[in-house]
């Protein structure tokens, strides 16, 4: 991360969330006035195959993958909770990956209410 990186990420987390929301406004702006034309986050799910014998740990990043839209900040205490109920928990992996699945849909579809 070079040092504007750095400065700019370090002044985004003081703001407020509607003052980081207008400052992503703007750089979408800048980035399409040189002449840019797809967004930088995809606003539809990129949709990646779940693979046989995927772990949970391997199932968040390909979700993170997937819903790069999705602010995981947000997501991390829901996130942190079923990871814990297999791995400490002993919850079989295949249900704890069906319903991370199914809290990066919830989260995407309030994601896209909010914005309509």
């Amino acid at each position: 991360m070079n040092r504007h990186e750095k400065r700019l990420l370090a002044v985004l987390r003081e703001l407020s969330e509607d003052g980081q929301e207008q400052v992503l406004a703007f750089a979408e702006f800048l980035h399409l006035r040189q002449g840019r034309v797809e967004p930088l986050v995809p606003t539809e799910p990129v949709v990646i195959a779940r693979p046989e014998g995927e772990s949970v740990v391997r199932a968040i990043k390909r979700l993170a993958a997937s819903y790069p839209m999705l602010d995981r900040g947000k997501m991390l205490n829901e996130t942190s909770t079923l990871m814990a109920q297999c791995v400490i928990g002993g919850r079989p992996t295949e249900e704890v990956i069906d319903d991370l699945e199914t809290l990066f849909r919830t989260h995407f579809e309030a994601l896209r209410s909010a914005k309509t």
